[in-house]
């Protein structure tokens, strides 16, 4: 279990959320979240397919809403 801070249980949970955010953006990428070289060939070959038919993939409200249905 976390010991809970006094300073952090002062602060209003959008303070916190700001906290986190600038702390993440404090991280230096290539070391919080490293790439192998085969997931940036993997990327590569995924933007090059994007950027070829841009047309082949379907609206993020379409892709949404069909989850949705398939939890209710």
């Amino acid at each position: 279990m976390v010991d809970k801070s006094p300073i952090l249980e002062s602060m209003t949970a959008q303070e916190r959320i700001s906290l986190m955010g600038r702390l993440w953006d404090s991280l230096d990428a290539a070391v919080a979240a490293p790439m192998s070289p085969a997931l940036a060939a993997e990327l590569t070959r995924r933007e090059a397919d994007a950027d070829a038919d841009p047309e082949a993939g379907i609206p993020w409200q379409t892709l949404r809403d069909e989850l949705r249905s398939r939890l209710t």
